[in-house]
């Protein structure tokens, strides 16, 4: 199987919600003056947009929304929020993301301010920052898909570092770690293994052949396709293409010491803008347990943080990785870099 497999635009409809959204985007004009919020999303837009169409709808406040990518998903828009910030003008109110570990990294520069939403009360400390600077909820699980019409549960390997055998690694297909969730699962790997274990996990991925593609989806549909037997990939992902009718199934991988990696979506307020009280209201509602309601009842599946809605939602909840979101963010730079000198030379 060649390294890289070239991936089509994944077309999805937008929901009927979406008209109630503000279709300016953000940073074209003065939100906070227009009485807007300005959103910087990379939460999947169909996803993202009934949300917020959602709480446009019961407050009357419109969210001027400026969506990420699928190949850059996440750091597009972090390094738009820290070149804005240099420049002396932050854009965004709100940032609503996909991932936790980049918000963690525009925290420790600053750019966020604090608040505690009263609303994330009974969100387990884990997924809040002690500082208040952001709060997670709402989890997708990095798992293994793979088509079991064509590679029976039995030979599909139960842990990540697995994957590095020449046995599997011509036969799986992983996002450019450089970006989103796959970044930090990388980087957990590293902060659980260790920068030497990371560095030789990476390079056995690109000795035995995996395929490195534009994004998690790609890899998907490179297991439907029959290019790839596994993709390593987030739940949504798979959930969406089942669908569709995909014929997929999927396993949570042992991160190394007894549990998967679950990466909550998390919101935060960009420091240094004037629209705070819409703000405050916008990121109130979205760590709200109706909003992880809605998202769990949602294509996309997330997993609610909190416990009593998982009971109530009849959700199950894998054996969660040890390894803290701050640990994995101290260790994205030295995966990054690794990745760009090992996978992707």
């Amino acid at each position: 199987m060649s390294r890289r497999i070239p991936s089509a635009i994944y077309l999805v409809s937008l929901v009927a919600l979406s008209a109630l959204v503000g279709c300016e985007r953000a940073g074209d004009s003065d939100d906070a003056s227009s009485g807007k919020v300005a959103v910087y999303c990379s939460v999947d837009e169909q996803f993202g947009r009934a949300v917020l169409a959602d709480f446009t709808k019961k407050t009357g406040i419109e969210a001027a929304i400026t969506f990420d990518s699928e190949a850059g998903k996440t750091t597009g828009l972090v390094n738009k929020i820290i070149a804005e910030a240099e420049s002396g003008r932050a854009r965004a109110d709100v940032f609503w993301s996909s991932e936790l570990f980049n918000t963690i990294r525009l925290a420790r520069k600053g750019l966020l301010a604090p608040y505690a939403p009263a609303t994330a009360a009974d969100i387990p400390a884990r997924y809040k920052d002690s500082q208040h600077r952001w709060t997670a909820f709402a989890a997708r699980g990095r798992v293994l898909a793979f088509d079991p019409a064509k590679t029976p549960r039995s030979e599909v390997p139960g842990r990540w570092t697995d994957l590095a055998k020449p046995e599997f690694a011509r036969y799986t297909a992983i996002a450019n770690p450089v970006f989103g969730t796959t970044c930090g699962h990388i980087a957990a790997h590293f902060a659980l293994h260790g920068k030497d274990a990371g560095r030789v996990y990476l390079s056995r991925l690109r000795e035995g052949g995996a395929a490195v593609l534009d994004g998690n989806s790609a890899t998907v549909r490179a297991v439907i396709a029959g290019r790839a037997k596994f993709a390593c990939t987030d739940t949504d992902d798979v959930w969406v293409a089942q669908r569709s009718g995909a014929q997929l199934d999927l396993i949570y991988p042992d991160m190394g010491d007894g549990g998967t990696l679950l990466i909550p979506c998390s919101v935060a307020m960009i420091a240094g803008r004037p629209n705070n009280d819409a703000a405050r209201k916008l990121v109130d509602y979205l760590v709200s347990a109706e909003v992880e309601r809605m998202l769990a009842k949602s294509d996309s599946r997330n997993v609610p943080v909190r416990e009593a809605l998982r009971k109530e939602l009849d959700i199950s909840w894998p054996a969660e990785t040890k390894v803290s979101f701050e640990a994995i963010t101290d260790a994205m730079d030295e995966a990054v870099a690794a990745v760009r000198e090992i996978l992707l030379r």
